[in-house]
């Protein structure tokens, strides 16, 4: 990967210039942690999974993924504090709620564990966590982005699905959305939850109640795959301008087939890939990239979906 040879040899910082103890060199077997707010029903970190793996085995070392089963953030930040409490190399946590994860991030750093935050969250909710940087999108830009394209599609009324509204940075995709449109979001972001039937149906209620809408973001599989049903089934493939976050094999299907125009990829196997790669060499070797990264947002269309369809749930 050229792109991540030319961070790793020419974009590296020593250490002490964040602040940070070197780490001793020449260590091998570390174990690191990735803790996520994901339920298990999400089928999307499937990607960060299997990047984890793959940068384990390269890299030489453990990583294990541990997630709230049921997405409650309480229960993610008591994951954290365990974590912390059985000594690992680093932790990767996404920042899905500052104010929830704070204290028991900050006590990971207290301890002197190195922490790199990943997708959820900021670049500055980063560094007030005293994290060594932060991989992800910047969620508000990434809706924008959305809402420039929905606008220059003729959209003027749309429905955010938020099957994750409890993650701040869900709220911030569909904030950017409607801004870049024009208009102030209100009740056209629907709390949909996450069980496929009752998104579905929420949908189509929406939309029967709301007829002049023309356009549609969801911010994920979770909710794109429920919503692809419910705009087949009301006929409006066509007349619906449709955009979704974040990619799987069905939402590829539905961009072949004119059902959806685009998909932001976030490039999720670089969020469980790199911090695999450089909290190896920050224990090693005491270097670390000297500014974060983003990974997104890219846009995949009917013109290069050929190109990451085969990747998707896997890579992509």
């Amino acid at each position: 990967m050229k792109t991540l040879s030319r961070m790793l040899l020419g974009a590296v910082a020593l250490a002490g210039t964040l602040g940070m103890a070197a780490m001793p060199a020449n260590a091998d077997g570390e174990r690191f942690v990735l803790v996520s707010h994901a339920p298990d029903s999400d089928s999307w970190w499937n990607t960060i999974k299997n990047a984890i793996n793959i940068a384990g085995e390269q890299m030489g070392v453990t990583v294990e993924y541990r997630n709230p089963p049921t997405g409650d953030l309480a229960d993610m930040a008591r994951i954290v504090e365990q974590a912390t409490a059985s000594n690992p190399d680093g932790i990767i946590v996404t920042i899905a709620d500052f104010d929830v994860l704070s204290g028991p991030v900050n006590g990971a750093v207290d301890k002197g564990i190195p922490v790199i935050t990943i997708n959820s969250g900021t670049k500055e909710q980063s560094e007030k966590l005293h994290a060594l940087l932060h991989v992800g999108q910047p969620e508000y830009d990434a809706g924008f982005g959305a809402g420039k394209r929905a606008k220059e599609a003729g959209v003027t009324k749309f429905l955010c699905v938020n099957h994750y509204i409890t993650n701040p940075a869900s709220v911030e995709r569909c904030q950017g959305y409607a801004d870049a449109l024009g208009v102030e979001l209100g009740n056209q972001m629907i709390d949909s939850g996450q069980d496929p039937a009752e998104i579905k149906n929420k949908v189509s209620a929406y939309l029967r109640a709301n007829p002049e809408t023309n356009g549609i973001l969801t911010l994920g599989p979770t909710s794109a795959h429920p919503t692809i049903a419910a705009v087949q089934e009301g006929g409006l493939v066509g007349s619906m301008h449709f955009g979704t976050f974040d990619l799987s094999g069905e939402i590829a299907e539905a961009i072949k087939g004119d059902v959806i125009a685009f998909a932001i990829d976030q490039q999720p196997y670089l969020q469980g890939y790199l911090p695999v790669v450089f909290l190896t060499n920050y224990a090693r070797y005491g270097v670390i990239p000297a500014s974060h990264v983003n990974s997104g947002p890219g846009f995949v269309t009917k013109s290069n979906i050929a190109q990451v369809e085969k990747l998707a749930g896997e890579i992509r």
